[in-house]
């Protein structure tokens, strides 16, 4: 009789041990469908967010997809924000930045609640002249300024309209006035190009691994432009952003035969 119940209880715990490895990958499965790597943990506050981890030869690169333009990165014990903007999220359940990347003036880029939420101590402000008045002690950057902030090699890239313009004909992002950046984390080099087109500038980058281009009209590029960008600077990985209304589909079938090109989708409209 004890035999017996002996080899009962063990049946019960291998049945256990079964339902309990069940559960773990439902679980693991239901945080990458949600785009979080099992295992890696998020801050409070991110839970609801996509989010991507890359791994780079220094350590793991996190990508939090806030939405619209804006982006939090993690490396290491270092916090990046780009374009912190508070009708996206409550910044209070984030951490903390080291940097902030502001890209121009603009209100849906520039929202200085969101920037002293995320502003620590230490925090350094990166942005342009025209962001100055509304954000004090920031480093300004103007095109094709090359800094180190952080420890992090930052390059500022012209970001600006071409073809789309106001009724009045004037640009609605002007020669001069706003950036996207280049952040190298470790040797993994990350454009986020902030409200441009595809710029003679844009198209002469180097080595970019990751980069975010935006597609919301008619304030930036249509797919094509990405496209047509993609194709001459080729990122390893490219993620559209900001694309409001676009198809984001559009791009994919465009960059179908570029393969050495991986396109990303995520909640970034």
């Amino acid at each position: 009789m004890q035999q017996c119940f002996e080899v009962e209880l063990e049946l019960k715990g291998r049945m256990m041990a079964k339902m309990k490895r069940a559960l773990g990958i439902v679980m693991a499965a239901g945080l990458i469908m949600a785009g979080v790597s099992a295992g890696q943990g998020q801050p409070a506050g991110e839970g609801k967010f996509q989010m991507d981890t890359i791994a780079t030869k220094a350590g793991e690169l996190k990508i939090t997809f806030i939405g619209h333009g804006t982006l939090m990165l993690g490396y290491g014990d270092k916090v990046v924000h780009v374009d912190p903007w508070t009708r996206l999220t409550d910044y209070a359940r984030l951490p903390k930045a080291d940097v902030v990347l502001i890209t121009h003036e603009h209100a849906d880029h520039l929202d200085p609640k969101a920037v002293t939420a995320v502003r620590g101590e230490n925090t350094k402000v990166v942005l342009t002249k025209a962001c100055e008045a509304k954000v004090t002690g920031g480093i300004v950057m103007k095109n094709g300024d090359v800094q180190t902030v952080q420890g992090f090699k930052v390059e500022a890239v012209p970001a600006y309209n071409i073809v789309q313009k106001r009724p009045d004909g004037q640009p609605f992002h002007p020669r001069g006035e706003g950036n996207g950046y280049v952040v190298t984390f470790g040797e993994t080099r990350v454009y986020v190009a902030g409200d441009t087109e595809n710029t003679p500038e844009m198209k002469k980058l180097e080595k970019i691994d990751i980069a975010f281009l935006p597609m919301n009209l008619p304030y930036t590029m249509t797919p094509a432009m990405v496209a047509d960008a993609a194709n001459a600077f080729k990122p390893r990985i490219l993620y559209p952003y900001h694309y409001g209304q676009t198809d984001p589909n559009e791009l994919i079938n465009l960059l179908k035969d570029s393969k050495n090109i991986l396109v990303r989708i995520r909640k970034m409209q």
